[in-house]
């Protein structure tokens, strides 16, 4: 009896072993190219102050105002943009920023991107989620442009310093521009993307 328990317990050891060996490894949150740059930006930076010791002191004093920068803004970023992807559904960015939605995306991405006040690269991370959830590239450009160059803080400054012909005029011409840039862009990544990989093909040929 006792040898059966035992043998029982043994195939159960081994069968669980088998299993976690066979297991979908769990995915790295980075991957050994993601610390390629950082490693490269690092080793660059050695080198540079190496030859000139004498502009060390002014390189920490940037760098630490760029870190607290940094440190008082991406916080809020992380939290938003779980946030965004938690409580709006895929469906909804499809349905108004969705490549075939056509020239009404186009717009509400423009005003979408005149509304936040913070630097640039805060709409990375944004677009980056926007885009897994379905929103067409045109439109993700046009967000894009928006925030860097039509935020309603900006142009009301420009409208009083530069009157409202210069402001209209840049203002038609930015719309234009990322009208174009986004319209080239969604083509090209189209194709890109829908181009096979030769490399896949021949492995699995």
């Amino acid at each position: 009896m006792n040898g059966n328990v035992n043998e029982n317990i043994a195939t159960q050891v081994v069968g669980s072993a088998a299993e976690s060996a066979t297991a979908t490894p769990r995915k790295r949150l980075y991957s050994l190219a993601d610390l390629a740059f950082p490693v490269l930006v690092l080793a660059l930076a050695v080198v540079l102050l190496a030859l000139n010791p004498d502009r060390i002191p002014a390189t920490m004093e940037h760098s630490q105002a760029f870190l607290v920068e940094m440190i008082t803004i991406l916080p809020a970023v992380v939290i938003l943009m779980g946030l965004f992807a938690v409580f709006v559904p895929a469906q909804t960015v499809v349905r108004h920023l969705g490549a075939g939605v056509g020239a009404r995306g186009f717009f509400l991405a423009l005003a979408l991107g005149t509304l936040p006040t913070g630097p640039l690269y805060v709409a990375f991370p944004l677009v980056k989620t926007l885009r897994r959830k379905g929103a067409g590239t045109a439109n993700l450009v046009a967000f894009i442009t928006a925030w860097a160059c039509i935020k309603l803080p900006q142009e009301i400054i420009e409208l009083r310093f530069l009157g409202w012909r210069f402001t209209l005029t840049r203002l038609l011409l930015t719309i234009g521009a990322a009208a174009v840039m986004g319209f080239t862009a969604d083509r090209v990544l189209h194709r890109w993307e829908a181009k096979p990989d030769t490399e896949t093909i021949a492995h699995e040929s």
